[in-house]
C-alpha cells in the first residue's frame, strides 16, 4: 500500500476509524462509542474490536499511543489508539462513498420519509 492509498475498509474499520476521528481514545471507548451511535444495532465484541485494530494498525491507519490523562485511573491494560493521517484519509474517502450512497438511497425512496422524485 502506498502513501495517499488506503485500503478498502471493512464496516467495522470504519466504525473504529469514526469512532477515532475525535482524538486518541481507548479500546473499551471504541466498543461503546460504537454500540452509541448505532443504538445498539451494532455491538463489537472485544474479539472483534481487538483483531480489527490490529488490522488497521498493520495497515497504517491507526496507531497505539501512550496511556490516558494524568488525572485518570491508571489502568496497565488500557491501550490507547488514534487515527494517523492516511486513517483520516481512509476515513474520509469512505465517508464520502457512504454519503453518496445514502443520496442514491434516498433518490430511489428507501429513506423513510423521502420518496422518489417521478419524472
Amino acid at each position: 500500500m502506498t502513501e495517499g492509498n488506503p485500503p478498502p475498509l471493512t464496516p467495522a474499520g470504519y466504525q473504529v476509524l469514526l469512532a477515532l476521528a475525535g482524538g486518541r481514545t481507548h479500546g473499551y471507548a471504541v466498543m461503546r462509542f460504537i454500540d452509541e451511535v448505532t443504538g445498539g444495532s451494532v455491538q463489537l465484541g472485544p474479539g472483534t474490536l481487538y483483531r480489527t485494530i490490529a488490522r488497521l494498525v498493520a495497515d497504517g491507519l491507526v496507531e497505539e499511543v501512550a496511556g490516558g490523562e494524568s488525572d485518570e485511573p491508571h489502568d496497565a491494560r488500557r491501550r490507547y489508539y488514534r487515527l494517523t493521517d492516511l486513517g483520516h484519509l481512509a476515513a474520509t474517502r469512505e465517508t464520502a462513498l457512504l454519503a453518496r450512497l445514502v443520496d442514491v438511497a434516498a433518490e430511489a425512496g428507501l429513506l423513510a420519509g423521502r420518496r422518489r422524485s417521478v419524472s
